[in-house]
């Protein structure tokens, strides 16, 4: 069962904090990238969006996927717990509530991946819109 403190401490914990660098680096580079973009190298308002929307989804499936591998964790945890309980015998209230506490530290560190990222999503996506609206109106016909 050491194993499987581990895998929550460093695994599930590690998992997500390399999970949310990879995030904001994606972030730092799409904001880079649109700060100098140039609508007018772009044949099509379809090559351009495919541009304007590269690696995004890697922010986005951080942040819906986040909170249930830290719910992974918590729930790892408190087997641990539990099965620890059971193999010593005893039930003492003070153990239990620190095994179950350190448990819940899994979900939320997964929320403190996830809120930032869902943040960054919108906020990139937003630009996105803004950046197509402004091809739009520089290549309008007629």
């Amino acid at each position: 069962m050491d194993v499987l403190k581990e895998i929550v401490d460093y695994g599930i914990i590690g998992l997500l904090l390399a999970l949310s660098v990879w995030a904001v680096a994606v972030a730092v580079e799409r904001w880079q990238f649109y700060r100098q973009i140039d609508p007018s190298h772009y044949p099509n308002q379809q090559l351009f969006e495919i541009a304007l929307t590269k690696r995004l989804v890697v922010i986005g499936t951080v942040a819906a996927n986040a909170p249930y591998i830290g719910l992974l964790g918590t729930v790892l945890g408190i087997m641990l717990t539990f099965h620890t309980m059971g193999t010593s015998k005893t039930i003492a209230v003070s153990s239990i509530m620190v095994g179950l506490s350190l448990a819940l530290k899994a979900t939320a560190v997964g929320l403190l991946v996830a809120i930032p990222c869902v943040v960054m999503n919108n906020a990139l996506r937003r630009r996105v819109a803004e950046l197509i609206t402004l091809y739009k109106a520089q290549h309008q016909h007629g």
